[in-house]
């Protein structure tokens, strides 16, 4: 798995991190509460196609991709979420919709919103639901290089009354 080769390469840059543990979970706010993590510090991975050209976009858990400040900021004319089946085959070593925010180790660039920049620490799938790694900021952007901007804005949730039994 890339586990493996992500710790081998975090060592290889005398990175400090920890690895998580947990039961399975497949958001990531999910992950989030079970880490015992802020959402705003869990880093989740988003691929999408811009102008022909797929792109790994990182927000805190806690928000959503703004795909108009998305297109501005990188230039696109054409740009959606891409599909799990068109890049699942770009992640072999990770289970689909865990991969790390790495994509130096994918071939791919990497745009990071600016929320997420402002965290010390962050953790992030390590291509499996059932692992997390946590590490600094800095060193993560120190190894990854990414794209910095204006890329998410906080989910809003709605609550019904039904929802809680509220009568």
């Amino acid at each position: 798995m890339i586990l493996q080769r992500l710790k081998v390469f975090l060592d290889s840059h005398q990175v400090k991190y920890v690895v998580l543990t947990h039961s399975p979970a497949y958001t990531s706010l999910e992950i989030a509460a079970l880490a015992r993590i802020p959402g705003k510090e869990i880093a989740k991975t988003v691929i999408v196609n811009a102008d022909g050209k797929r792109l790994m976009v990182v927000v805190p858990a806690s928000h959503m991709v703004d795909f108009g400040s998305l297109q501005t900021f990188i230039g696109a004319e054409h740009i959606a979420l891409a599909d799990e089946q068109e890049f699942k085959n770009l992640f072999p070593e990770c289970e689909v919709g865990a991969m790390p925010p790495f994509g130096n180790l994918f071939n791919m660039n990497v745009l990071v919103s600016d929320s997420l920049a402002e965290d010390e620490m962050i953790a992030f799938n390590a291509g499996s639901h059932k692992e997390l790694v946590k590490m600094t900021y800095r060193d993560f952007a120190h190894l990854v290089q990414p794209k910095v901007g204006k890329l998410s804005i906080p989910k809003r949730y709605s609550f019904s009354r039904e929802m809680w039994d509220i009568p």
